[in-house]
């Protein structure tokens, strides 16, 4: 199951209180709203029964054979009372009986016969309707059927009221968990940031703790372990450094040594020629080794950009290791800002690597997009393994089998210095599966347009 992110939980968390807490305060609201105007309805509605009935009783008595319906349509009721009188078992009305007199409760009529008033809510003809029973004679009972239509308009639309509010309430208070998770995670958006540009080698990248006071504390660990670490790194690059220079001079010592022993191989017995050329050839590699450990110490310095010719700069590569010019090819301008020196030898491990490792190189590409330039190199190769292509541009890492010694001379440093040059520029360098067969190193150099 994939958890949601933490500024995704406090927006949902905002949201969700701020709906409960709206819908419980909007639950309540019409509740009390509902109570209150069905009492005040209720209360208008029996003192006008009372009027009414009370009007009835008079023109019912005060003559020996009234006319009830007379009497009835001296009402005023208006459209939403009806009046009703029912003598005995007969029915009177102001006009035809539309089926009132069947929507009345039993009970109700029941207990207005025995001379109790009562009063009840019903649902006549899909309309609420409050009908009241009042008692005027030992044989007769006068009813007033109050519709509450008006009412239930009302309170319907005080509910759609109700819930936009509520929905209203839960998105402001989506908005109010937006904002307060992007303010409350904007320390720790910079803290990010800041490893990131660390992890890209910018050791200069620091917090400010007056900026955060709450995670001042945070951002001084943050900053110490930062300190901590360039130190180390500079420790170890220094060290890295000392030793590769400190060897140097025994080496050109050993090789002068070696370069004698085998100029005279041929005056020395088989097994004598023999050793003094495995001892040439280890004094060789260890001296490209030490070489290449030079240039990684040297790699965190900054660039040195300037205007070169691209195209000519690859040809010239290719020339050195003899390899055809004519697979060069550009798009875009020939002239890019670039650290001439990091690029030259960046481009000369790519093409050594292709030579040792994948069957020679069959094109290279150089193409400059916007401020983007980008450098592909493809061999025909076996490729790169989905597990090596993870580890491939690290330290004493070659062939195809990462982490392992491989049969070819080299130093295993190659393409870790292709990656620190291309961090260098601040770019990329990758690996990717050539369409055919083989590998495609893609180096990828920001701000190269001139």
């Amino acid at each position: 199951m994939i958890r949601a992110g933490l500024r995704v939980r406090v927006v949902a968390g905002f949201a969700a209180g701020a709906l409960a807490l709206s819908t419980t305060m909007a639950f309540a609201s019409f509740q009390i709203a509902r109570h209150s105007l069905l009492a005040e309805r209720e209360s208008t509605a029996v003192r006008a029964a009372h009027y009414d009935a009370a009007v009835v009783r008079a023109g019912i008595t005060s003559v020996v054979r009234p006319d009830m319906v007379a009497v009835l349509r001296s009402l005023d009721t208006g459209e939403d009372r009806r009046a009703l009188l029912q003598r005995g078992d007969t029915w009177y009305a102001r006009s035809a009986d539309t089926g009132v007199t069947g929507a009345i409760p039993a009970a109700l009529r029941q207990r207005a016969r025995s001379g109790v008033p009562a009063m009840q809510r019903i649902l006549a003809d899909g309309t609420p309707t409050l009908v009241i029973a009042l008692p005027i004679a030992a044989d007769t009972v006068f009813y007033e059927v109050d519709s509450l239509r008006e009412l239930d308009h009302t309170l319907r639309v005080l509910t759609i009221v109700l819930t936009a509010v509520a929905v209203g309430t839960a998105l402001a208070g989506a908005c109010l968990g937006w904002y307060a998770s992007r303010y409350v995670l904007r320390p720790l958006v910079r803290v990010a940031e800041a490893a990131q540009e660390i992890a890209s080698g910018a050791s200069a990248a620091r917090l400010d703790p007056a900026q955060e006071p709450d995670l001042a504390r945070l951002s001084t660990s943050f900053n110490h372990m930062v300190e901590e670490l360039s130190a180390r790194l500079e420790r170890d690059r220094r060290f890295a450094a000392d030793v590769s220079h400190e060897l140097r001079s025994p080496l050109q010592t050993l090789a002068a040594a070696a370069s004698v022993l085998n100029r005279r191989r041929d005056k020395l017995d088989e097994r004598t020629a023999i050793a003094a050329g495995l001892v040439s050839d280890e004094v060789t590699r260890f001296q490209r080794l030490v070489h290449d450990l030079l240039t990684l110490a040297r790699a965190d310095q900054d660039t040195d950009r300037g205007p070169v010719d691209i195209h000519e700069l690859a040809r010239s590569v290719c020339r050195e290791r003899g390899v055809a010019d004519s697979i060069v090819s550009t798009d875009g301008a020939p002239v890019w800002c670039v650290d001439r020196r990091r690029v030259r030898q960046l481009l000369g491990n790519l093409l050594d690597n292709a030579s040792a490792y994948g069957g020679g190189p069959t094109a290279i590409r150089l193409s400059l997009r916007g401020q983007h330039g980008c450098v592909e190199v493809d061999d025909e190769g076996p490729g790169i393994g989905p597990d090596d292509k993870a580890v491939i541009f690290d330290r004493f890492v070659r062939g195809r089998a990462a982490g392992t010694r491989g049969d070819s001379d080299g130093t295993g440093l190659g393409l870790a210095i292709v990656a620190r040059h291309a961090s260098a520029h601040g770019g990329t360098a990758t690996v990717l599966d050539r369409p055919g067969g083989g590998a495609r190193f893609v180096v990828e150099l920001p701000g190269c347009a001139p």
